[in-house]
């Protein structure tokens, strides 16, 4: 466990799931920039290319109505629920993510302060927004379409006095990223780099006219892809390759298995759910689970799927940590194409959490088939998982693995 340590206090602080030897913190140093603000410590100094309008030179007040938006491992939210402990309030704090990781991190780290549970208010992206902001703190999401889908949707809420400021490491904010805060909410400058940190400060703009929200995003897959061809997927932002179908699903596609029988398969880190409903389509008689941790993720998948299968075919939507949820021995066929990234860090701890996962739920006989890239050598850790593991078929950039329970 790292601690953070801040104007209001240190904080023990870990991800989740917690792991003992887990080296990757809980924050990093664009939140400690917006804390450091937040507490009037560090100046929202602007570039000096950027509008005059350089932000409030004192701390705000944050005893309204504040919204966290994208904390990735509940940092901000601890230390803001920290700072507002004891002293008179007006509104909630409320923490939106889309991240089912992110809410019981955020959880873990709050019980470990002796916060209450009704100090903080969690909600997923896709929940309501509340109907009035006062605080507005934007960690900047990788997805510049997650992170349009999310202005969009809170704009409603934010008024003329509310105090708006994003942050995130400076190979997170783009010119694009600046845009759609100016664009959506009103005319927006950002800080200096400290850290390899900026801030981004927006002096809201209520009445302006916008332009709808795009997201959901949906489009026709392409011919040659067996049950799914011609077939439309629903995509809400956020989810990876939202836009078209990405390569790499495109050629676990091509090589399926072929089942029958009434078999469980999930379709583990389901994304839009193409993959489970192609399998739904090539054997109705199969009860297809889909799971993911990202909230969005499981809408889109169970969008596509009932937009393709028929209304009376059964199939399970699950927001979870990877296979925690599905009882032992109880799987026939897990699909997966796992991360190798979290945010910005590569690491294969994901991946791992996956495989021994579907260890455990799948059946003596059961199988698990993974995609992935060919640097990636998942062969070695499923064959020290399962004792066994063998290539399926590959092509110069992918390879689908298989490997059996005995």
């Amino acid at each position: 466990m790292n601690r953070l340590t801040t104007l209001w206090g240190e904080f023990g602080l870990t991800r989740f799931p917690e792991h003992p030897r887990e080296t990757l913190r809980a924050w990093d140093s664009a939140d400690e920039y917006l804390l450091r603000h937040l507490a009037g410590t560090e100046g929202p100094q602007a570039e000096p290319d950027t509008a005059p309008d350089r932000g409030p030179d004192t701390a705000p007040d944050l005893s309204g109505a504040v919204v966290v938006v994208g904390d990735r491992w509940g940092a901000l939210t601890t230390a803001l629920a920290a700072r507002r402990r004891g002293s008179a309030t007006t509104g909630p704090l409320v923490q939106i993510t889309d991240s089912y990781l992110t809410q019981q991190a955020t959880l873990a780290n709050l019980r470990r302060d002796g916060a209450e549970p009704d100090e903080v208010r969690l909600l997923s992206a896709r929940d309501t927004p509340p109907e009035r902001i006062d605080v507005l703190l934007i960690r900047v999401p990788r997805s510049l379409a997650q992170l349009e889908d999310q202005l969009h949707r809170l704009a409603p809420a934010v008024h003329q006095d509310t105090v708006v400021v994003g942050t995130g490491r400076v190979t997170e904010i783009h010119t694009s990223t600046l845009k759609l805060f100016d664009q959506i909410l009103g005319p927006t400058t950002t800080s200096l780099a400290v850290r390899k940190a900026r801030l981004i400060h927006t002096s809201p703009s209520p009445g302006r006219v916008r332009a709808p929200s795009p997201w959901p995003h949906s489009y026709a897959l392409p011919d040659g892809l067996g049950t799914v061809s011609g077939r439309t997927v629903v995509n809400h932002a956020g989810i990876f390759c939202a836009e078209r179908l990405d390569v790499g699903t495109r050629f676990l596609l091509h090589h399926l298995p072929r089942r029958e029988g009434a078999e469980h398969v999930v379709d583990l880190g389901c994304g839009n759910g193409v993959v489970g409903t192609a399998m739904a389509l090539a054997n109705p008689e199969a009860r297809v689970t889909f799971i993911d941790e990202s909230f969005s993720a499981v809408a889109s998948a169970e969008a596509t799927f009932r937009k393709n299968v028929d209304a009376d075919t059964e199939a399970a939507f699950v927001l979870g940590d990877v296979l925690s949820d599905i009882p032992a021995e109880s799987v026939d066929l897990v699909l997966n194409n796992p991360p190798f990234h979290t945010h910005q860090s590569t690491t294969d701890a994901t991946a791992w959490r996956m495989f021994s996962g579907s260890r455990a739920a799948l059946r003596p006989g059961g199988e698990l088939w993974v995609i992935g890239n060919r640097h990636l050598g998942y062969h070695t850790k499923l064959k020290r998982l399962f004792g066994n593991c063998e290539v399926v078929t590959s092509d110069p950039k992918f390879v689908i693995l298989r490997a059996v329970k005995n």
